[in-house]
């Protein structure tokens, strides 16, 4: 067959945006303004210092009993006794996690269940019979592929990789997805990705140029293909000719340097040569795709370039931050950037030695700010011993960090004391009882989960008023959201009303909570990859499970319900099918059940 050098067709279009119809913003939060309640709790607050030394006063109503170093106050003080089978601490049993109480944290009883599945894992790939025992994975080896990648990105900056440099233990999302039902979400859901705002243009039925792996030429060829099925980045391709022959179809990502728009082999002088298998099904293949290609849609010429600019990242090694302290969620502490993979940065906090206490979280997480943030806001900071900084250190620069929407504090606002519900944020898949612990500058709030907290608010957390991750009491309850009540609190089923008049507190008023939904195009059903925040340096294989307003329920594929994740459906923690292939992170594929 001869090889077409010169293949121009001047009647290709490229795909249009389409409109898209705003969705109406539904409203769920219809609850009474007025939940009756007696006189606001006063509570204590966590200090602004610059000292990790501050802490509150206990309160004297309730009875407090010490753990391991740590001060509780349970609410009816008749608790049993419990010991963590992951790291051997001793509680009181009723605020330890699960259902069978057998860890102190989620943490623990993820680790715990983690290591267990994935030495499972292990032990089948290099061919062993698998074990129950669990075996405490070390992350080193992540870490050393993780800093491979980074370096070669370093020495590539302003190339799109064609292959990962970090191995993605054969997790192929291609035969995952197949051609049946699943789909994965839309590029365009995650506006914060490479090409996010771009993809749009990207629909089934456009063709591209590709490799052709069907030749037997001893160079490269390429050959027309057009998208069956999109999942993420990654496109299910037909080669032309093949029909309805579905034999064929193989899976890429549209992202690699060897997809191309039609045009680009006549251009830049490359063969096309149809695939042998079809070579004797037509004569004459130029008028085949003169035919076939007039009119049709295929990518935009400038699609390669914007993958490469969309791929560089504004934060630097040695950038300096402020990150919440993964030990004490109420204060934050300094760290520097060591890696930079997809936007994801991984943090090192600056008194670690070996740098080995490090932390992972995108660049526009609401866990990082500049330096200097804490302290504007009124904060708790833990200060740095470190007094001799390392050459090339930098603060970050104020705008490339995630902006938060102005509030006037001056009129009705949050209160110290007021009830909520909020996601917990050491159990993520939790929405539970909560309240505002201290009112800081700019929107700020910290918050407690009742029932669970530390006598001295070491594991409050740092919400903005605007966060997605708070709501108005009764938001469960209207959504069909099962509520989770304060650890220890016995008048089951949890009402409200009956809650804030027994502890003589006031809901925060509907009005004040978020309340825009965007038209973010999720549905049930879709494949994404996830961060696994209870491990932030992990991104999984997951499902979006239920939608409520703007709120995902994230499922990661293989793993038990209890692991579910309650996410923003704009949290830069989530990504398309395909981002980890595309930035060299690695995937860590669905667990194996019955491990």
């Amino acid at each position: 067959m001869k090889i077409l050098h010169s293949l121009v067709f001047s009647n290709l279009t490229h795909t249009g945006a389409d409109e898209r119809s705003e969705r109406r913003h539904r409203d769920s939060f219809g609850i009474s303004e007025g939940c009756e309640s007696c006189s606001e709790e006063s509570s204590s607050s966590c200090s602004s210092d610059d000292s990790d030394e501050d802490s509150s006063p206990l309160p004297t109503t309730l009875p407090i009993i010490h753990t391991n170093g740590q001060v509780y106050t349970y609410p009816d003080g008749k608790a049993g006794m419990a010991t963590c089978e992951m790291c051997g601490m001793v509680g009181v049993r009723d605020a330890f996690y699960s259902k069978t109480k057998r860890f102190c944290s989620v943490s623990c009883s993820r680790s715990y269940s983690s290591n267990s599945k994935k030495a499972s894992i292990m032990a089948r790939l290099q061919g062993k019979p698998p074990t129950k025992k669990a075996k405490v994975l070390q992350k080193q080896p992540l870490m050393a592929k993780l800093a491979a990648y980074s370096q070669n990105q370093n020495n590539q900056q302003s190339q799109v990789k064609t292959k990962a440099a970090v191995p993605l233990d054969s997790f192929d999302w291609g035969n995952y997805i197949g051609s049946g039902d699943l789909m994965g979400a839309p590029v365009s859901c995650f506006k914060h990705v490479p090409m996010g705002t771009s993809w749009d243009d990207i629909t089934e039925g456009i063709r591209v140029e590709v490799l052709n792996s069907d030749s037997s030429l001893p160079m490269k060829v390429y050959w027309i293909a057009s998208i069956i099925k999109l999942a993420g980045f990654k496109a299910l391709l037909r080669y032309e000719g093949f029909d309805s022959d579905s034999g064929q179809d193989f899976w890429s990502n549209l992202c690699v340097p060897d997809i191309h728009a039609v045009g680009w082999c006549a251009s830049g002088g490359k063969p096309l040569v149809p695939p042998k298998s079809i070579q004797h099904k037509v004569t004459n293949w130029k008028a085949f795709l003169v035919k076939r290609l007039t009119g049709a849609k295929t990518l935009p010429s400038d699609f390669s370039t914007k993958v490469q600019e969309s791929m560089q990242f504004p934060f630097k090694k040695l950038m300096r931050v402020e990150v919440v302290d993964k030990a004490h969620l109420c204060r934050t502490r300094v760290a520097l950037v060591q890696q930079v993979i997809g936007g994801r940065l991984r943090l090192v906090y600056e008194e670690s030695q070996d740098g080995s206490d490090d932390f992972w979280c995108h660049m526009y997480s609401p866990l990082i700010h500049t330096i200097g943030w804490s302290r504007s806001i009124g904060h708790r900071f833990k200060r740095s011993d470190v007094a001799k900084k390392l050459d090339g250190q930098v603060d970050a620069p104020g705008q490339l960090f995630a902006k938060v929407k102005d509030v006037d504090q001056s009129g009705e606002w949050f209160k110290d004391g007021m009830k909520l519900e909020a996601i917990d944020p050491l159990n993520l898949s939790a929405i539970c009882v909560a309240t505002v612990r201290k009112v800081l500058a700019d929107g700020y709030l910290m918050i407690g989960i009742d029932g669970s907290e530390a006598a001295d608010g070491s594991d409050w957390f740092c919400y903005h008023g605007t966060s997605p991750s708070i709501f108005p009491a009764g938001f469960c309850e209207i959504n069909s959201i099962e509520l989770t009540p304060p650890r220890g609190y016995t008048k089951l089923p949890f009402r409200w009303f009956d809650y804030l008049r027994e502890t003589s507190s006031v809901a925060a008023p509907v009005k004040l909570f978020n309340k825009d939904v965007p038209n973010h195009g999720f549905v049930p059903g879709m494949k994404l990859e996830a961060v696994d925040l209870m491990e932030p340096r992990l991104v999984c294989v997951a499902t979006v499970t239920r939608i409520v307003h703007r709120l995902l329920r994230i499922h990661f594929d293989g793993w038990e319900d209890e692991y579910d994740q309650w996410v923003d459906c704009e949290s830069p923690d989530l990504y398309p099918v395909g981002w980890c292939q595309l930035t060299g992170y690695q995937l860590q594929p669905p667990a194996m059940q019955g491990e």
